[in-house]
């Protein structure tokens, strides 16, 4: 499919102060004010900021090529920005980290396309944060609701399958319900992630100390075993980077995707270099530096003013439990040091439940245009909600901590609507 690259416009009557809210569909990012659409973000999310969508686009990993065609969603009041979304033409369910390879199935098994769809996410970011940024003043539920009639109004012109709204905030889930219809609501999805939560510790060994002691001696002994290969982890900020650690940072990126997946990644060089240089208060480099200080390893990690994300690691070298001080242990230091609340260290990963990261609750949407696949698909949303939650019960259980809080946690992105 080829997107146009005029802006397409839809009308929508929604009554806010006697004016018509439009919504309009843009293929590039830059098309919309940096400036306005992260005042619409209003959140401290680094994957909500226009800058790190812009650095996907500019650098071409996301393009038409890639599979994510962008179709940016704003709504205007009058000839005013009211509201943004991030929104994407897929042509595959790569880089989603909500599966729905098994919905495609059916319909092809059924000779019926379910490419293209649409889905408003972070591509390759499998984040919980804003799914749309609204103007003060708007009553979040019109603009749901004619979010909701512009898009049901693409699946039934424009032979998209489904549209789909992944990691969306708790609140947005409750106001996206709300203001759609009864019998039209989109279907939900139940998933979970792991994250770790800092209890006010001052150093690490608050953190040991609050662990059975089992649990404490088995990371105490891990890290004491590394520590024999005189390896050093440093942190610098993106401000203080140089080319050339971006360039070894990028060959243990590819050397482990390579290895683990047989492909070079979804990111190149380009993206990391751009949002070093156009977000750099956010964006945190891990170099894992022998006795030489030559690279051996690196690790990328995001940072709001509570959360620190855990994103992309990679090392050239195959050393037992390096990967769990890279992309844990450092991370949880670094939070405590810099009393972050939250430390997000990417999907999936029930091995992070032992080093005392918490199953905490994801939400999605999704809406399907083809009536008897979207009968069967919210059956099977039920009994896969009521799977996860007894699934991340017994986690909960499993936690290694003394005196367990045992509330499943929703998950705390830096701000909602």
């Amino acid at each position: 499919m080829t997107v146009n690259s005029n802006i397409n416009t839809h009308a929508s009557v929604c009554d806010h102060a006697g004016a018509e809210l439009r919504v309009a569909y843009v293929d590039n990012i830059t098309a919309i004010d940096p400036l306005c659409w992260d005042s619409l973000m209003a959140d401290d999310n680094p994957f909500n900021r226009h800058a790190y969508l812009a650095a996907l686009e500019s650098s071409g990993c996301v393009d038409q090529q890639s599979g994510w065609i962008p179709h940016h969603l704003v709504v205007y009041e009058r000839d005013v920005i009211v509201a943004v979304m991030p929104l994407y033409i897929k042509m595959h369910s790569y880089g989603e980290y909500i599966f729905d390879w098994a919905w495609a199935e059916a319909y092809d098994r059924h000779q019926i396309a379910y490419y293209p769809k649409l889905v408003s996410a972070i591509p390759f970011t499998p984040v919980t944060g804003r799914r749309v940024g609204i103007a003060k003043g708007i009553a979040a539920a019109q603009v749901w609701r004619v979010i909701n009639a512009a898009l049901n109004d693409e699946l039934a012109g424009l032979g998209y399958s489904s549209w789909h709204c992944l990691f969306l905030p708790q609140q947005q889930l409750v106001n996206m319900s709300e203001a759609a219809p009864r019998d039209v609501r989109c279907l939900t999805r139940l998933s979970t992630q792991f994250h770790w939560y800092n209890r006010r510790y001052h150093v690490f060994d608050d953190f040991l100390n609050a662990l059975t002691s089992r649990k404490r001696k088995e990371i105490n002994k891990a890290r004491t075993k590394l520590a024999v290969h005189d390896l050093r982890f440093e942190f610098v900020a993106a401000k203080d980077t140089t080319p050339i650690m971006w360039q070894h940072f990028y060959a243990c990126y590819r050397h482990t995707y390579q290895k683990r997946s047989g492909h070079d990644g979804y990111l190149n060089l380009s993206f990391f270099e751009r949002i070093a240089s156009t977000m750099p208060d956010n964006v945190l480099l891990l170099l894992v530096l022998n006795s030489a200080g030559e690279i051996k390893g690196s690790a990328l990690y995001f940072k709001s003013h509570t959360h620190l994300y855990g994103r992309y690691w990679g090392s050239l070298v195959d050393i037992d439990g390096l990967h769990f001080e890279a992309c844990y242990y450092q991370g949880i230091e670094y939070c405590i040091k810099h009393q972050l609340e939250i430390f997000d260290a990417g999907a999936q990963g029930e091995h992070k439940v032992a080093r005392g990261f918490e199953p905490t609750r994801t939400y999605s949407t999704h809406e399907i245009f083809e009536p008897a696949f979207r009968s069967a698909i919210a059956d099977f949303t039920v009994q896969e909600a009521n799977n996860v939650s007894t699934y991340m019960q017994q986690l909960t259980h499993k936690l290694p901590y003394r005196q367990q809080d045992l509330t499943q946690r929703e998950p705390t992105p830096d701000a909602d609507h």
